[in-house]
C-alpha cells in the first residue's frame, strides 16, 4: 500500500499573508475562499480570515497548507523548483511581492520568500 500526496505544508509566523505571497508566485493557485460556515467558526475563535493560523492555496497541482507554529520551535523546510519562462523578468515580479535573491547560478535563481524559506525559480 502507497500514500498519495495531500498537500505541501509550510510552518510559519503568520500563514495568511504568505499564503497570498505563494498564490501570487505560482500561476493558476489561489487562496481558498472563506464560505459564511468558516468566517463563523473563525469568528467563534476570536479570529478572521487575516489572523486564520491555517490558510489553504488550492490549485491545479498539490494544495498548500500554510501552518502558523508557535514562536521558538523549530521551523520545518520546504523547497520548491517553479519553472518560468523568463526568468529575469519572474525575478523583478517576485522581488516585488517580497522575496529576496539568495544566490544565482546557471540556469536557476536562489530566492527567498518573505519569511526566508528558500525557493528556485528555474529555466
Amino acid at each position: 500500500m502507497s500514500g498519495s500526496l495531500k498537500e505541501i505544508v509550510f510552518d510559519c509566523r503568520r500563514a495568511a499573508p504568505l499564503a497570498r505571497f505563494w498564490a501570487e508566485v505560482i500561476e493558476g493557485y489561489a487562496v481558498r475562499a472563506y464560505d459564511d460556515e468558516e468566517i463563523a467558526r473563525l469568528a467563534a475563535l476570536g479570529l478572521t480570515p487575516e489572523t486564520d493560523p491555517v490558510v489553504m492555496v488550492d490549485g491545479p497541482g498539490p494544495t498548500l497548507c500554510f501552518h502558523e507554529i508557535e514562536r521558538g520551535r523549530v521551523q520545518g523546510r520546504i523547497h520548491l523548483d517553479i519553472q518560468v519562462a523568463d526568468r529575469p523578468a519572474e525575478r523583478v515580479r517576485l522581488l516585488g511581492l517580497g522575496a529576496s535573491i539568495v544566490r544565482e547560478a546557471d540556469g536557476y535563481t536562489v530566492m527567498a520568500d518573505p519569511e526566508g524559506n528558500h525557493f528556485c525559480i528555474v529555466d
